[in-house]
């Protein structure tokens, strides 16, 4: 009870402020949001009026790379800067592409009222025994790998999909995510699958749109995320030598798409980037 007190007052404390991660919320077609994330959603929105399928196509490539990590037999999750419970969680996708429901899956945000909104609906959709939702920073590397171990839902001998989500583009380079993320790979055991995405200023259609995604990262620099779009290129680096799994490093809408993806038929346009990489 004491922790649910906890969860219920950060909540209510956080509301005189957008939060970045229920503004992702809002624009993924979730609940967990309020007045304030709304009226900054539509100030990027007026700007950037596709910003909401551009967070979507995360979500779905989300839901996709976590149905093919499961169907290769990854059965160990740890979805770092997880944000809220919303549609098509690590934990629900999972379950669905494995009905025996031997999979684990461990949540990850420093954001404390994303924390608080994860524990409150994990408590009412999840298996204790199996989900688990933990305060951690990616930045802090070994200490957020030594509280996931000591959930006791990961066995480091065995392989584990590792899910950065639509995250590394809230870090700058001068903050330095390489090595962070290079951490985790060390620490993982070989055949565990990296799934990364984060926004692309790669290839505009035009000078406005340029102008627009440099307007939308100058938007987050009044928030308590800042951070930058990368190309293609810049990104890769983050995979290190790990062996992309096809169809490699591409705009999200190419990876595996099915019927409902968006951008699929023009997948450029999704400004998202994406892929999954298996440790040799």
């Amino acid at each position: 009870m004491g922790r649910m007190d906890e969860a219920l007052r950060a909540v209510e404390n956080s509301l005189d402020r957008p939060s970045a991660a229920r503004v992702y919320d809002y624009f993924i077609g979730g609940t967990t949001n309020y007045a304030i994330d709304r009226e900054f959603a539509q100030k990027i929105r007026r700007r950037l009026p596709l910003i909401g399928e551009y967070m979507k196509t995360s979500r779905q490539f989300l839901g996709r790379a976590v149905r093919e990590c499961a169907r290769l037999g990854v059965r160990q999750f740890v979805d770092i800067g997880s944000g809220l419970p919303t549609a098509g969680n690590v934990h629900d996708v999972a379950d669905d592409a494995r009905p025996q429901r031997d999979t684990r899956v461990v949540y990850v945000d420093n954001e404390p009222v994303a924390l608080a909104h994860s524990q409150l609906l994990l408590a009412d959709t999840a298996d204790p025994a199996r989900h688990v939702a933990i305060a951690a920073d990616f930045m802090h590397a070994e200490d957020l790998w030594e509280r996931v171990l000591d959930t006791g839902m990961v066995d480091a001998r065995q392989p584990v999909a590792l899910v950065i989500n639509a995250v590394l583009h809230f870090i700058k380079d001068a903050d330095d995510p390489d090595s962070r993320v290079a951490y985790f790979r060390n620490r993982l055991a070989p055949g565990s699958l990296l799934v990364l995405s984060q926004m692309t200023n790669e290839n505009p259609r035009s000078d406005e749109e340029r102008r627009a995604l440099a307007d939308l990262v100058e938007y987050y620099e009044g928030t308590t995320n800042p951070g930058q779009l990368r190309t293609r290129a810049e990104f890769a680096r983050f995979f290190g030598d790990w062996e992309l799994l096809e169809p490699g490093l591409v705009y999200a809408p190419a990876w595996h798409p099915n019927r409902a993806t968006l951008f699929r038929n023009a997948p450029s346009e999704s400004r998202v980037l994406g892929g999954v990489a298996r440790k040799p």
